[in-house]
């Protein structure tokens, strides 16, 4: 059973990580497709130089990717974050976002590819957008799904 989105918002913008990094979710689709995250400059994430500390940036991103395909593929299958990679391409200042998409293709994708019971690791893409729409940061994360194994009945 998903959660309603709108809850899961809720709760995400109470929890301590995103409120101590200023950072907000704007939006999760009804359809746990797309979701929408902000962040604002502010004196508790800026680095020393005085723009976005990188670690924001990334928590900003960390756990959606890995949250919308749990959703989509359901409990039949076990979906981790396998890896990570930030690329810094601007520094970032004022306020910055972040919006991510799930397609069908990709959905498709993996649950061919995991038939079997294999792991399967796919790539995943979202760029940090500063107010002039330049990309600021872009995050690939890769995530671990496999197609959990059906239990054994117990034997008396």
């Amino acid at each position: 059973m998903k959660l309603n989105p709108t809850l899961l918002k809720f709760g995400m913008n109470c929890w301590p990580p995103f409120i101590g990094a200023g950072i907000k979710v704007l939006d999760i689709g009804r359809d746990y497709r797309s979701a929408k995250v902000r962040l604002r400059m502010g004196l508790l994430n800026r680095n020393i130089v005085g723009v976005h500390f990188g670690g924001s940036l990334f928590a900003m991103t960390d756990p959606f990717f890995m949250m919308m395909v749990q959703a989509n593929l359901g409990k039949a299958y076990v979906v981790w974050d396998q890896a990570a990679k930030i690329e810094f391409l601007k520094p970032g200042r004022g306020t910055v976002k972040a919006s991510f998409q799930l397609n069908e293709e990709d959905l498709q994708a993996i649950i061919v590819a995991a038939q079997e019971g294999a792991k399967v690791l796919k790539d995943f893409v979202v760029d940090v957008i500063d107010q002039e729409g330049d990309v600021v940061a872009r995050i690939t994360k890769t995530l671990y799904v496999r197609k959990k194994k059906p239990k054994q009945e117990k034997r008396a």
